[in-house]
């Protein structure tokens, strides 16, 4: 992937420009606002990773700016600014994303590489398929190897979300973020009680595994 860091820090952004040239992804920086504005336009990136905080130009008016000219590359802001306020307004400029700092950098890396896939297959992709285990997105079903499994709304939602990021763990943080839309850690088990449900409906009476916990990280998925 070709990415553009928009980030003022000097140490940050050569960190994270290192980290994703390390797992194998393109990546050009931008210091200000403006800079990342005019690198933005052409469309060659695949991914803006934005800093909310910039000098000359701050990053929900620059993407603002790219969104009135028709440039669709999307988004992940990154910010201090984790109220809902700040999030809802860095969504609203445009955002696809929204991630405050301090992060993992493996969350980054995921977040960033889900924002790509999407914009590869765009609205029309309606079924997923991981392994044996097969989502239709349209009839709102799930069958293993054929036997279809009845979930629940949330447990739906919290497949999809394990499925489309299928071999990567994925955080609790964004499991409250993308599938709850929480914006804090409301401090319950809802996320190991809904997991657990769902590991019992997709794995029982069948003999491999599928929903892991990783100790540390959170949850993954794999064939």
């Amino acid at each position: 992937m070709r990415l553009l860091i928009v980030e003022d820090d000097a140490e940050a952004a050569l960190a994270m420009s290192k980290g994703l040239v390390e797992a194998g992804h393109e990546a050009e920086v931008a210091a200000d606002g403006e800079a990342g504005l005019g690198l933005a336009r052409d469309g060659r990136f695949d991914v803006l990773i934005v800093d909310r905080m910039l000098p000359k130009l701050d990053g929900v008016a620059m993407v603002e700016q790219l969104r009135r000219e028709g440039e669709q590359t999307p988004v992940l802001f990154l910010s201090a600014l984790g109220e809902i306020s700040h999030r809802v307004e860095g969504l609203k400029a445009g955002g696809d994303d929204y991630l405050v700092k301090p992060y993992a950098f493996a969350e980054l890396i995921a977040r960033v590489e889900a924002l790509a896939r999407r914009r590869e297959t765009g609205s029309v992709q309606t079924l997923l398929r991981v392994g044996e285990l097969e989502m239709d997105l349209i009839g709102r079903e799930v069958r293993r190897r054929g036997r279809k499994i009845d979930l629940q709304p949330r447990e739906f939602q919290l497949l999809e979300f394990l499925m489309r990021h299928a071999g990567q763990s994925v955080t609790r943080t964004m499991l409250l973020e993308r599938v709850w839309e929480y914006h804090f850690d409301p401090q319950t088990n809802v996320i190991d009680v809904h997991i657990s449900r769902l590991r019992s409906k997709i794995e029982k009476g069948f003999d491999k595994p599928m929903l892991q916990t990783v100790r540390g990280a959170g949850y993954r998925l794999d064939a």
